[in-house]
């Protein structure tokens, strides 16, 4: 996430500039782990380049969580904070160029970033913004049918639906690749309801 906020502070240019040096810049093809769930999360990750997922094991399932793309920041942050075991894997979904930077220098820059004017601010507001979308996808999980979050998710998010696997989709959904399917063949049909 920390990545995120260069965009929004382009007067701390001299910031990202300075810490630049100190990230890892990795060129890796698809279903590279940058994150085993159950390890300590150690690095922020910031995707130049493809796409990455992250999930967690259930039972010899993989449940999708949530997917991210170019420009954007992502860790564990819970165990990034906590220094406590992370609940879900990283993963490339294509071939990716990702930046990583230390827990050790996320911290120093961070430090550095609060003495900036309105930083403060900015950073509540994009935590803020991040949160709410998370809650948006759990009451959606809980209120909506598979069927109106795959209608949610090609209205809002259709990049999504354009360059993610079906199967990662549908464990994102928490359907199989057959209902999947069905939901798809019946919106082609133009039938909304279900």
């Amino acid at each position: 996430m920390i990545f995120q906020f260069q965009k929004h502070f382009p007067q701390l240019n001299a910031y990202w500039d300075r810490y630049l040096p100190l990230q890892k810049r990795l060129e890796i093809p698809a279903r590279t782990k940058l994150l085993e769930e159950g390890t300590v999360s150690n690095q922020a990750i910031y995707v130049e380049k493809g796409s990455l997922r992250t999930y967690f094991n259930n039972n010899g399932t993989e449940i999708t969580v949530q997917f991210f793309f170019e420009e954007e920041g992502l860790s564990s942050l819970d165990s990034f904070i906590n220094n406590s075991p992370t609940p879900y894997t990283i993963e490339t979904i294509e071939p990716s160029v990702v930046y990583l930077l230390s827990r050790k220098h996320v911290l120093q820059l961070m430090e550095e970033l609060t003495h900036e004017k309105d930083f403060l601010t900015m950073f509540m507001k994009i935590t803020a913004r991040r949160l709410t979308h998370y809650s948006g996808e759990f009451i959606s999980f809980i209120r909506d049918t598979p069927e109106q979050r795959y209608q949610r998710l090609l209205n809002e998010r259709p990049h999504i639906i354009q360059r993610v696997s079906q199967h990662y989709i549908a464990s994102y959904l928490g359907v199989s690749t057959v209902h999947l399917s069905r939901i798809k063949s019946k919106l082609a049909k133009g039938n909304p309801h279900f």
